[in-house]
Formats: C-alpha cells, structure tokens, sequence
C-alpha cells in the first residue's frame, strides 16, 4: 500500500508562514502531492499557537526566546532550539514515518534531527539558507570569533557531509557546497527565494504613506548588525544635509537592531522623516513597494553579504522599483540593470545616486520595467517550485504518488 511521502521541515530562525521562502517551499511541496511537517519558533506577534493548519501544511511551534546580545547568546538560543526542534520530531515520528528531514539554517545543527530519524528510513536535506561562518564573521569583531568561528566550520562540513541532498539559495552558495563541502555536483539544486506573482502582486499607490512629501524611500528586511539600515539611515542624513526635504523613509522589518536603529534616527534628528512600522502584513508591504519612488538595500559589503541573495531586491524587483545597493556579486545577478551600484559602502556616494534616481523620472520608470520584466521571466518563484520539485523527484525515485513510498 503506497502513501504520500511525508516531509518534515525544520526551521529556527522564523516562524511560519512569516518565512515566506520556508511557506513557499512547504505550500509547493503539499500542492504537489507530499505531506509536509514544519516544525518552528513561535513568533512574538504572530504565529503564536503553539500548533496550526497553514494552506495543508501542518505546522509545530515551540517557544524560543532569541539570543541575546554577544556570540555567547546564540549556543545557548541554538541548544535550546535544537531540543524543542527534537522532542517534536520524535512526536511526529512517532505518529507515523518520515521520509524526508529537509532542513534549513541556521544553525547548522539541524543535521542532529536527521541523524536520529535517519535509521527508521528519512532521507536528510540541508536547504542552505546562510553562510553560518560567514555570518559570525561579518557580526562580530576578531577578540570574538575566535573558537566559535571554526566551531561553525566543523559543523557545517557535517552537515553538508550528512545531506543526501542539498538546496542552495544562489550559485555563490552552489560553489561553497561543491568547494567547502565536498557535495558532488549531482546532489545539490538551485533554488533561488523569489516571489509569487499570483499572491506578491501590484497594488495601487497610496498617497499617504508619503506623508505631505513628493517622494517616498522604502526599506524592507531585517535588521541585524549585518543588514546595513545604519548605512541608509546616514544616507538619508546625507540627503537632509544637502537641503533635500522632499522625500519620507519607511523601514519595514525588524530584527535585533531594530531599537538600534530607531535610537540612531532620533541620534541623526531623522525622526520627521524616517517610520519603522516593524514587521507589517503582506497588504501593507504590496502597498508600501507599490508606492516607493526608490527602494533602499544598503547590506555593506562583507563576507556574508557579498555571496548572499538579499530577498527584498528581487521583492523590490517585482513592485517594479528602482533600487540602490552597495556593490555586491549576488545583489548584480539578481537586479542587474534594475540597481544603481555604490562601491565601498560609500554612504555619500549611496545619498547621491538616490538623489540622482529622485531626478530622473524616466530612468526610475526604466529601471523598474528591466526589474519587473527580469523577475517575469527569469527570478519568480515558479521557475524556483519546478527546480525544488524535480530535486525532490530525484530524491526520491518519482513523483509523490509513483508507488515508490511504502509504509514501514
């Protein structure tokens, strides 16, 4: 008697549906025919039942109090992650089997689920989201890195040596499975974070969210330490101090340095000019992109951001904006002529090519038609659902369905 294959999805970081690229994947998966699993962090505001139905996708939550500041906090948030994470997996094994732990980080301590349901037949895929030695790099100075930066490095070469599969978020992170983990070529698929277009659409402008001004300036992301808002909010100031008062800054997200930055606005007198609404509903944001005249990604150059796919360029791209972002390799493969490129984390150089954009009706039309069209036909997110698809095929013998999964 065949049965649907069950995938089990971990994820630490966010909570879901909030993680759009984890919602994507499982909601793909279950319209596909497979039976997915997701087990998360509750959020602090939303996705906060401890267990839910999302679009066929069942989904457990545990409580996770985030790390606190300092390289120190994240074992401890890690370790208690790591058991919550375990304890409902053997729950969910326990009702039945699993035939795929599909994994996404960080941490890159996931693998240890795996191993544990491994004997009873599930397959292990590591959906690599961040570069974790990358990442302690670029958050902390060297008195900091230290053991914990080749800490990482052990575990995310046991996590690729684990993976009977890999799913790399861009090319850069393909090389680093290939080079650094030594995963054969013919393990590992692309699958790039993109958008649906049926359900991330277009709306009409909203005039109000320009407060009075001419134009409006919008960001959307986190807001870590890596995430560079403190490099947009001096550029913004930049602007002010060049006798420019027509414009009005939204920043949609938040994050660890979310208080930071709002304390750095009121430090730089932006306050009349600059909102952080935290995180806001898709409509909102839809609306907000809709409405930009320009949109900010002003992630600095540094190990983790230079290789990484930022999600909001291809949001950005897909509201048909213009953008501006500090030279990075991934940021130029996935915007290309929908960006204006500043080296060297240059935050003069960053206020004036939005100075520039702000000045140039025609080229910001143009801009946002050579994004929008790159999105269409190249970075959405159903070229992104064939690729994960035919990997899981591939994975495991043919489509959910085939007469290849027998109960055990």
């Amino acid at each position: 008697m065949t049965r649907r294959p069950h995938v089990l999805v971990l994820v630490e970081n966010l909570s879901v549906p909030l993680d759009r690229r984890v919602t994507q994947e499982s909601r793909a998966l279950v319209e596909a025919g497979y039976r997915v699993t997701v087990i998360c962090p509750r959020g602090t505001t939303q996705d906060t039942e401890p267990e839910a139905d999302v679009d066929g996708i069942r989904v457990l939550r545990y409580p996770l109090r985030p790390a606190t500041a300092g390289a120190l906090g994240y074992p401890r948030e890690y370790a208690l992650a790591l058991w919550h994470t375990l304890r409902l997996a053997l729950r969910v094994r326990r009702e039945g089997p699993v035939d795929v732990v599909h994994a996404c980080n960080p941490p890159d301590l996931l693998f240890l689920v795996a191993l544990v349901l491994r004997p009873r037949g599930a397959r292990f895929v590591f959906d690599h989201h961040d570069l974790v030695p990358e990442l302690f790099l670029s958050r902390f100075d060297d008195a900091r890195r230290g053991a914990l930066y080749w800490a990482t490095r052990l575990v995310e070469r046991l996590t690729f040596a684990a993976a009977d599969g890999v799913i790399s978020t861009n090319e850069s992170y393909r090389d680093v499975a290939r080079r650094r983990g030594g995963v054969p070529a013919d393990r590992i698929e692309v699958v790039r974070s993109g958008p649906d277009l049926d359900r991330f659409v277009r709306r009409d402008p909203d005039p109000s969210l320009h407060r009075g001004k001419e134009h409006l300036l919008a960001y959307l992301g986190v807001m870590g330490p890596q995430d560079g808002v403190d490099y947009a909010l001096r550029a913004v100031a930049a602007l002010r101090a060049r006798g420019r008062d027509d414009f009005h800054c939204v920043f949609m997200g938040a994050g660890d340095a979310l208080a930071d930055m709002r304390a750095l606005s009121s430090e730089l007198g932006l306050d009349d000019v600059v909102e952080f609404p935290g995180r806001v509903p898709d409509e909102y944001v839809q609306r907000c992109l809709s409405t930009a005249t320009v949109c900010l990604s002003p992630d600095p150059k540094n190990p983790l951001n230079d290789v990484s796919t930022m999600n909001k360029v291809v949001e950005y791209m897909a509201m048909g904006r213009p953008i501006v972002s500090f030279d990075l390799v991934e940021a130029r493969v996935s915007a290309a002529d929908a960006a204006v490129y500043v080296p060297d984390d240059d935050v003069e150089g960053f206020a004036g090519a939005v100075a520039d954009l702000l000045d140039d009706p025609a080229r910001r039309e143009e801009m946002g038609r050579l994004g929008r069209a790159r999105v269409e036909h190249e970075l959405s997110w159903a070229e992104s659902r064939r690729r994960l698809l035919g990997f899981y095929e591939r994975l495991l013998g043919g489509p959910p369905g085939a007469g290849r999964v027998a109960d055990r």
